[in-house]
């Protein structure tokens, strides 16, 4: 298993490449308007963070996490560009899992670290949404992790965070035409219940 360093360096080599900034997490672009009007948001394992931005542009309140120095300077940067305050951290986020109760949102992309998820619904408040995509094992292309460990089975995403309620998931597998669609990823949006009075 490689360690924190090596992980450490493979992220700042590829973020450290020049691309044209990446967009934000489908899952959480196309459920926008779940999103609360107000609230504070981790995106955790930002890498360069265009999810954690268009949470910023939403109003709300985005602290950005990851492993990567690189990322989190790029990502820095580029919320001063666009005048945004988004609060960035360099953290190992599995060793340092976000605090209970402190968050209305949680985005999460292309990570997958299984042990993670009882910590990511005490993240959340009542009410709080988890927004969670990655790769599956069930893909029709060769995109993602070639390690089928960090891949989702089938079903796992709904799996991995019961008892939330689920307002939203997609997961096509290879069913139909496989040209179209939304393949090789599973999508969830869910929510913590409220309290009960």
């Amino acid at each position: 298993m490689r360690g924190t360093s090596d992980l450490r360096a493979k992220w700042d080599q590829r973020y450290g490449e020049p691309a044209p900034y990446p967009p934000p997490a489908a899952v959480l672009n196309e459920n926008q308007h779940l999103l609360p009007r107000r609230g504070r948001a981790l995106d955790l394992a930002c890498g360069l963070g265009a999810s954690a931005l268009l949470l910023a542009e939403h109003g709300l309140d985005v602290v950005a996490r990851d492993l990567s120095p690189v990322a989190i300077e790029r990502l820095t940067r580029e919320a001063a560009a666009r005048g945004l305050r988004i609060e960035t951290q360099v953290r190992d986020v599995c060793s340092l899992p976000p605090e209970p109760g402190a968050f209305d949102v949680v985005l999460v992309s292309h990570f997958l670290e299984r042990d993670l998820a009882p910590a990511l619904m005490d993240a959340l408040r009542p009410g709080g949404l988890i927004f969670y995509q990655t790769f599956s094992r069930e893909a029709v292309n060769d995109c993602g992790p070639s390690n089928p460990a960090f891949r989702l089975a089938r079903n796992e995403l709904l799996d991995l965070f019961q008892p939330l309620l689920v307002r939203f998931y997609r997961e096509e597998g290879r069913v139909g035409d496989p040209s179209r669609g939304t393949r090789d990823i599973a999508q969830l949006v869910a929510q913590k219940p409220f309290c009960k009075s």
